[in-house]
């Protein structure tokens, strides 16, 4: 007989708390196979496919798209068959993932289980859903239907009434459905397998007259039962089966209005509240952390950076990929932190001590659709500029698809950030907790600059640098940010550490 697993959402790693519903990728009374996606989710981080452990038919799933679940929270549920013959195997090895999800181990595969499949079910065309044994059936204990039905016969009418022993139905919501119906049960005969009676037996019972009038009031959305129309997510609360999570659902980042009052002039402005999660409610979280515990303090200095500007024409003019300004923005950046390596730390606070760390991990600011997320180039330090170039094109393009995973947006030690593709002159960054300083680049652009004694028109950024002053002096941040603009203005002083 086929049992019913359910499936919580995991927990996908990197301290992340709860993720919002974006796309389910399955309905109900679908048949998925073990590590099937089943569900696109949006996290603090990035968007994620969750694959299912289980194999079998989904008979239900939790929560609307735009709803926004805890960790543990159950996101479906999956009717996993099993032949007669076949020796019971516990549920959670009912089974067997190759895919680790935390919480979900994989496991032995058990003995060959037979995968149950969906029959069409009567007017509404709605599907049948197998479900599990429950204990009141293994206990002979039966709850009645409240009505015996005088109107037409229900399908399987002919059949003869069951005067004792179990009613094969597994379901509590098909119990429900009978009773709130009047369908007597006993007079059923089931389409399932082994005669198990389904949903669909118990609707086209009530359909073809035997079923009581719906409730007057009964809310809109929802069918003759009075229970949502939808997916099957009325789980019902007899045991063994999976509570609906009672977190209310959120509201979609589309945005809800709502009027809020005016203040002290008593009177009303109507506007639009949109929820703080997703990526927009992590960067809130992080920069609020940051402003609250790192005394942070920033320096800037102009630089003639049309030497850098000449060096990469130069580059690109050889052949070979061309070489984008942030790579031998990052370069500059790996050889400066290579000469003060206090602004690669990070501050422990529980611990009042300061973490100099050994490699480094360059994260870079990238706007998206989405919000701003911050990739990060791992080993930036051993990676040339033709690799740093390569890697932040990949990077990038995955930020702008939605496709960057919770690893490629965590672990950074600094942060690039060139808010001059904004068209901005300069910035004082905040500090991309627990991270220790961020260089903030500006637009370059035209200016008149003393260029060996003489007046000339010259390419000039403003750089600045944004630093934790627990970690390091103004001597040390100032030292730093002077290195990267002597390297700006002439690039082959890099040569040095090449």
């Amino acid at each position: 007989m086929a049992q019913v697993l359910e499936f919580k959402l995991p927990d996908l790693g990197e301290g992340l708390t709860e993720a919002e519903i974006v796309r389910w990728l399955v309905q109900v009374g679908d048949v998925v196979a073990v590590d099937q996606p089943v569900v696109e989710v949006e996290t603090a981080k990035a968007m994620v496919e969750v694959p299912c452990p289980y194999g079998g038919v989904v008979t239900a799933r939790y929560g609307d798209e735009g709803t926004e679940l805890p960790v543990g929270a159950p996101l479906l549920t999956v009717a996993v068959g099993q032949p007669e013959d076949a020796a019971p195997a516990p549920a959670a090895e009912a089974e067997g993932s190759g895919n680790v999800l935390v919480g979900y181990g994989t496991t032995a595969p058990p003995a060959r289980r037979r995968r149950v499949r969906v029959a069409l079910s009567g007017p509404a065309g709605g599907s049948e859903t197998p479900v599990p044994r429950s204990p009141d059936r293994a206990a002979g204990v039966v709850p009645r239907g409240t009505g015996g039905g005088t109107g037409s016969a229900p399908r399987g009418a002919g059949a003869p009434v069951r005067a004792e022993g179990p009613v094969p139905v597994i379901s509590p919501l098909v119990r429900r459905l009978a009773r709130e119906h009047g369908v007597d049960l006993r007079r059923l005969a089931g389409s399932g397998p082994d005669g198990l009676i389904l949903r669909a037996d118990v609707e086209r019972a009530a359909w073809g007259g035997t079923a009581r009038s719906a409730a007057p009031g009964s809310a809109p959305g929802t069918d003759a039962t009075g229970l949502p129309a939808v997916d099957g997510r009325t789980a019902s609360v007899q045991q063994g089966t999976p509570a609906v999570p009672e977190t209310p659902a959120v509201p979609r980042a589309g945005a809800s209005a709502a009027t809020a009052d005016a203040g002290a002039g008593g009177g009303a402005v109507r506007g639009t509240r949109v929820p703080l999660r997703g990526v927009r409610g992590a960067v809130a979280d992080k920069l609020s952390r940051s402003r609250r515990e790192i005394p942070d303090a920033t320096c800037w200095v102009d630089a003639d950076a049309t030497e850098l500007l000449r060096a990469r024409e130069a580059m690109n003019a050889a052949g070979g990929p061309k070489v984008p300004l942030i790579a031998l923005l990052a370069r500059i950046c790996t050889a400066a932190l290579a000469r003060h390596p206090e602004l690669n730390a990070t501050v422990d606070t529980d611990a009042r001590e300061v973490v100099y760390l050994d490699e480094v991990h360059l994260g870079f600011a990238a706007q998206t659709e989405r919000g701003l997320v911050v990739p990060v180039v791992r080993d930036a330090h051993r990676r040339d500029t033709e690799s740093l170039g390569a890697e932040f094109a990949r990077l990038t393009g995955a930020a702008r698809a939605g496709t960057l995973t919770p690893a490629e947006l965590t672990g950074g030690t600094f942060t690039l950030n060139n808010y001059g593709v904004f068209g901005v002159d300069g910035s004082t960054p905040i500090v991309n907790h627990p991270e220790a300083a961020m260089l903030g680049v500006g637009r370059i652009v035209a200016k008149p600059w003393v260029h060996r004694g003489e007046l000339a028109v010259r390419q000039v950024v403003q750089l600045s640098l944004t630093f934790d002053h627990r970690v390091c002096d103004g001597g040390t941040a100032g030292g730093f940010l002077r290195y990267v603009a002597d390297c700006v203005e002439q690039p082959a002083v890099l040569l040095r550490t090449v």
